[in-house]
């Protein structure tokens, strides 16, 4: 039962990263060629977050109408999938409502995304033996990786060479229908391990008085505020500054994604001979220096160097903020561990897309100049997590000092 549930989940983000290059990858471009400014870019990728950010503190209402996640999932699930849908509505609008429109249509699907993201880690947690998730992590970034680098290399040349805005429309449209291939696997998932001790009433907050929880998600915060930052402002550079189009993203993101299913069949080895605090403060650094790359390229064809790293790099990183959550929090009470977690990480990628929008939009900073401050930010947050202070500040350990590489690999995060 077990292997079903590892071969499903790993299924499940395949077809999933089928779809997500219409939102990941395109969905700038399409706001770009409708018009969008910086500000609506940033407030594209930051709406959502925080409207995630909300949703998520009702997962454990939601959850408590269902026998197990897996039934408490399926709903939010699908609600989440609209994000798909909804832009290829942008069309029938009046020409000047379109890119607000394209806001509103990935912020409404945000709504059950908030539970459905709880819910997700909740279901993982009580599907797979908690000394294979890491190794799950690995194949579903592998999955990830491989299912959004075949669907962008073709959605590139697809993009390019139909009619706009019918080609755009096409393509949310199949991609919603492969999103909905990835949630049937989802819901073949059997629980083998529930989470939820019976009624164990806590203080809400009491998650925070936990050192192993704080310390997950401060990490798991400066990694997604600071890797977000420039997120929404890398294609519009890409577009603006050195005239790329839509099969020329289709090349950045099949760079990202080739590195990233590289990285992706060593992540179990690395956090194991690392641990996973250190191969976030490796990863999130690596995806600054991406950053800088880019910043300096004086062609668009030395960007896929810069996207090879920063897809490797953020592979990296982000498997291990969650692999470092699991190792630092108990099975028991997952649910409101989760949501917290949960919120954390969209407070973070709410805030972090609204520097670099800012910096351009109100302060007037080049695009170039913002992409090496967010290569800074990063590089800076990476450093902090490695140091591995006490997070209530009385200690302080060099960043990358031998006897802390050591102390996290014996003890991977439990400290």
């Amino acid at each position: 039962m077990e292997r079903e549930n590892f071969n499903h989940l790993v299924q499940d983000i395949g077809w999933f990263g089928l779809a997500l290059p219409a939102t990941t990858h395109f969905l700038s471009a399409f706001a770009i060629r409708l018009g969008a400014s910086a500000s609506l870019l940033g407030l594209m990728a930051a709406i959502p977050s925080l409207i995630v950010l909300i949703s998520a503190g009702l997962a454990g209402w939601w959850a408590k109408r269902y026998p197990d996640s897996i039934h408490a999932l399926y709903w939010p699930a699908l609600g989440q999938r609209f994000a798909f849908l909804l832009p290829a509505l942008t069309p029938f609008l009046p020409s000047e409502w379109r890119p607000y429109w394209l806001v509103a249509a990935i912020a409404i699907p945000a709504l059950p995304q908030g539970i459905s993201t709880v819910l997700f880690l909740v279901m993982i947690r009580e599907s797979v033996e908690k000394s294979r998730i890491t190794t799950l992590l690995s194949r579903r970034a592998l999955s990830l990786n491989l299912g959004v680098g075949i669907s962008a290399f073709t959605l590139g040349f697809w993009l390019d060479n139909v009619p706009f805005p019918f080609n755009y429309q096409a393509m949310y449209m199949g991609a919603f229908i492969l999103a909905l291939v990835s949630l049937w696997h989802v819901k073949q998932t059997k629980v083998l391990f529930h989470a939820e001790t019976p009624e164990v009433e806590e203080n809400k907050e009491s998650v925070w008085k936990a050192a192993g929880f704080r310390k997950a998600a401060i990490v798991a915060g400066l990694a997604h505020m600071t890797f977000f930052s420039i997120v929404a402002m890398t294609p519009m550079f890409l577009m603006k500054k050195l005239g790329a189009d839509e099969s020329f993203l289709a090349f950045y993101a099949l760079s990202e994604l080739t590195a990233a299913a590289t990285v992706s069949f060593y992540i179990t080895r690395i956090i194991k001979l690392l641990g996973s605090r250190t191969s976030v403060a490796i990863g999130l650094m690596g995806t600054g220096v991406a950053a800088a790359l880019n910043a300096i390229s004086p062609t668009l064809a030395f960007t896929l160097i810069g996207g090879a790293l920063s897809g490797a790099s953020w592979t990296l990183a982000g498997n291990s903020t969650f692999s470092f959550f699991s190792e630092s929090t108990p099975l028991e009470n997952a649910t409101r561990y989760t949501r917290v977690y949960t919120q954390v990480l969209f407070a973070a990628m709410f805030v972090g897309p609204l520097i670099g929008s800012n910096l351009v939009d109100l302060v007037h900073i080049d695009l170039a100049s913002v992409l090496l401050f967010g290569a800074a930010l990063r590089f800076m947050a990476g450093a902090i997590i490695q140091a591995d202070f006490d997070w209530n500040f009385r200690h302080w350990h060099m960043p990358f000092s031998p006897s802390r590489l050591h102390s996290d690999f014996r003890n991977s995060g439990q400290d």
